[in-house]
């Protein structure tokens, strides 16, 4: 059984008395060498639970430990041991692609900053690019340097927030591809969201699925699609969120 990088239970978090819990008792493990991606629809809580396990937002109710830590109160302690790329997050299209990892290599504090750039820079083939300023990149050449910078401080759990929102097809493909051979190759445990089934379809090991900020099912691919009785993603998301809002109509706990 891989190690166990993050675990997390009944994480529940309420912005306003008014309103339901944008994060309702959500439980969710994430090991080495798996991607776990997490679905569901525009406002569904996917933003916040990522915030909360991050230790950027401090949930009302629940624990989130890393190696065993609990991030909430000792989050110090286990920061070095994430980090987050998301198409939210803009480089500086001012400098070239390495200094722009040169500058993250310091803001991380890396023992020797020039091996690690060198060690980015050939691991996601952007040698060749190493003095093109950003502006000057494709949004796929981007999105590699994104995940470079990411990797950079070599955390042992990654959170990628709809890295490839921007990317035309092909981008998407080769991004997927790196990604995939980073996660195998450093028993990375990754934490991934995109609103792209076909792409979650092909990544992913498990999938949690949410709706309303409770976990609707979390699985495989093949067990989500046996237990919906569905042969692709998108039956199955479909399926479940109307299971889910029916049982919510009807007063009912979601959660399978």
């Amino acid at each position: 059984m891989p190690e166990a990088v993050l675990v997390a239970r009944n994480l529940t978090k309420q912005f306003s008395v008014d309103r339901p819990p944008a994060v309702n008792r959500v439980s969710l493990d994430v090991f080495r060498g798996e991607i776990l991606s997490i679905v569901g629809p525009n406002g569904a809580g996917k933003s916040t639970l990522l915030q909360i396990l991050l230790g950027l937002l401090t949930p009302d109710e629940g624990t989130i430990r890393i190696f065993g830590v609990d991030i909430v109160r000792h989050r110090r302690k286990v920061a070095h041991l994430m980090n987050y790329a998301s198409t939210d997050l803009s480089l500086p299209y001012s400098l070239s692609v390495r200094e722009n990892l040169e500058v993250y290599a310091l803001v991380y504090d890396l023992p020797d900053p020039g091996q690690s750039v060198r060690e980015m820079l050939e691991r996601f083939s952007l040698q060749s690019l190493a003095k093109t300023k950003v502006g000057k990149l494709s949004t796929g050449q981007i999105a590699r340097l994104s995940l470079a910078k990411a990797l950079i401080s070599r955390p042992e759990i990654l959170f990628l927030d709809e890295p490839t929102a921007t990317l035309d097809p092909e981008a998407s493909a080769e991004f997927r591809s790196v990604l995939r051979e980073q996660v195998e190759s450093n028993h990375l445990a990754l934490v991934y969201t995109s609103h792209n089934m076909r792409e979650i379809e092909r990544l992913s090991d498990r999938i949690l699925l949410i709706e309303s900020g409770k976990t609707v099912a979390c699985g495989s691919r093949d067990d989500l699609y046996h237990h919906f009785d569905c042969d692709n993603l998108e039956e199955v998301f479909l399926k479940s969120m109307a299971r889910a809002r029916q049982s919510r109509e009807n007063g009912e706990l979601v959660h399978e």
